[in-house]
C-alpha cells in the first residue's frame, strides 16, 4: 500500500511574506512533513554580492498529510501560513512524481544540487553573483570546473567565466 492509497499526499501551502522558515518550523512542530526546496542566490548589500539561500518557489511550501484525517485543517491557523492551495473546498494534491523529482535534485537539507552534466551549447541561468538571473549559453568547460558562458549584454555577446555551482539548467 502506497502513501497515495491511504490518502496521504503532498499539498501546497501559501506563505505569508518572508515567513518561509517560520512556517516550515511551525508545521514540523505540529508533526507535518514539509519540503522547502532552496536554491543558491546572491544579494547585493552595500555594493557587495553576498551568497544566500532562497526558496525555489517563493511564497510556497510543500506539506505532506492525510486529507481524510482532518487534522490538516490546523494548517490554516499555523503562524506563517496564509492558506492551502485549493480548487473548491478541499486542498489540491500535488502529483507525487513532481515532488519526488524535486527531492532527487536536492540534498538532505532541501538545497538544490548543481546540475551534474553540463555541455557546450546548453542554456543556463546564472544563480548568483553580479550576473544573477541572466540566461547564458555554455561556450566551454575548463578542467577546474570553471565554465565559460556567452551572455547577451548591451546588444553584443560577452564571454564570462563562472563556477559550475552557480549555474542552473533552463
Amino acid at each position: 500500500m502506497t502513501y497515495h492509497d491511504r490518502g496521504e499526499s503532498w499539498f501546497l501551502a501559501q506563505l505569508k511574506p518572508n515567513c518561509a522558515h517560520i512556517a516550515d518550523r511551525n508545521l514540523r512542530r505540529q508533526g507535518f512533513r514539509t519540503f522547502l526546496p532552496m536554491e543558491e542566490g546572491s544579494q547585493n548589500r552595500k555594493g557587495r554580492f553576498i551568497p544566500t539561500l532562497r526558496p525555489m518557489f517563493p511564497g510556497y511550501v510543500f506539506v505532506f498529510f492525510d486529507i481524510a484525517g482532518g487534522l490538516w485543517r490546523k494548517i490554516y491557523s499555523t503562524y506563517g501560513i496564509t492558506r492551502l492551495v485549493s480548487f473548491g473546498n478541499e486542498p489540491a494534491m500535488v502529483p507525487l512524481d513532481i515532488v519526488s523529482q524535486l527531492m532527487l535534485r536536492c540534498d538532505s537539507a532541501g538545497k538544490l544540487l548543481p546540475p551534474k552534466l553540463l555541455k557546450p551549447g546548453d542554456q543556463v541561468r546564472i544563480a548568483s553573483g553580479p550576473f544573477a538571473d541572466f540566461v547564458a549559453t555554455i561556450d566551454d568547460i575548463a578542467p577546474d570546473r570553471r565554465v565559460w558562458v556567452l551572455m547577451e549584454i548591451m546588444g553584443g555577446q560577452t564571454r564570462v567565466a563562472v563556477g559550475a555551482d552557480q549555474l542552473r539548467t533552463v
